[in-house]
């Protein structure tokens, strides 16, 4: 049996995806692109697209890698490939928007718990998403802290090493993320209580969102962040 809610310390928070709407700030600044260029394009097939070249071997951190995934997907959406474009896309990062319940969510979260950013992005974005989310967070560990990305151990091994530091442990963790790949699975095989925010629940497929080899089943289910609040309220009452 997992722990119940009031039991936790510490959430941790997968951000972009889960808090903030990359997907929506994607297709908004392609749909930018494409409308100059007098071009047509699908958001669904442009995300598409958009994972495909985002999880290759060349791959750099997020979101510099923008640059080259633009270059990557201009040509198949018959979009200008110019370099100009492909940093465009990169700096849309910082006009990306919350979900519409995330901030509202994570203040009343902030409450009971201390809440912990895990981010595969670079500082620099991070720090336009916090803004955004009303700067909500305990502590925050991006790509540039770890030196590596999720679903890699060792960014959560950061995390772990930091809250035993505060004389606490990853039982006390609850880990919160819509990514059945870079989240779910992984804090299931590192003993981690997890949340899964579902939030494509009304969209098929995955999205931008590489797929996962397998679906893991997580030990709290919602498809908002809304939801999580509301039920942390009702188990805390």
């Amino acid at each position: 049996m997992h722990k119940s809610l009031p039991e936790f310390k510490y959430m941790t928070f997968d951000v972009v995806g889960t808090l903030i709407d990359f997907e929506g700030g994607l297709k908004d600044c392609l749909a930018g692109i494409a409308a100059e260029a007098s071009v047509a394009i699908d958001g669904e097939e442009a995300l598409s697209l958009y994972r495909a070249a985002r999880y290759s071997k060349d791959a750099d951190l997020f979101p510099d890698d923008l640059v080259r995934v633009y270059l990557e997907i201009a040509p198949k959406l018959g979009l200008p490939t110019e370099r100009k474009y492909g940093e465009r896309l990169r700096d849309s990062a910082g006009n990306w928007r919350a979900f519409g319940d995330s901030t509202e969510a994570l203040a009343r979260l902030a409450k009971n718990y201390r809440l912990v950013a895990m981010t595969n992005a670079r500082r620099w974005a991070f720090d336009f998403f916090a803004k955004e989310l009303g700067d909500p967070f305990y502590a925050a560990f991006t790509a540039d802290d770890t030196g590596t990305e999720k679903p890699d151990p060792a960014f959560f091994q950061k995390v772990f090493d930091f809250v035993g530091s505060e004389g606490n442990s990853k039982d006390d963790v609850l880990h919160v993320a819509q990514s059945q790949y870079h989240d779910i699975g992984i804090s299931r095989k590192l003993g981690l209580t997890n949340c899964w925010i579902e939030r494509r629940h009304a969209q098929k497929g995955y999205g931008g969102t590489i797929e996962p080899a397998e679906f893991t089943e997580p030990d709290y289910h919602f498809t908002s962040m809304a939801g999580l609040a509301d039920a942390v309220a009702v188990a805390r009452s």
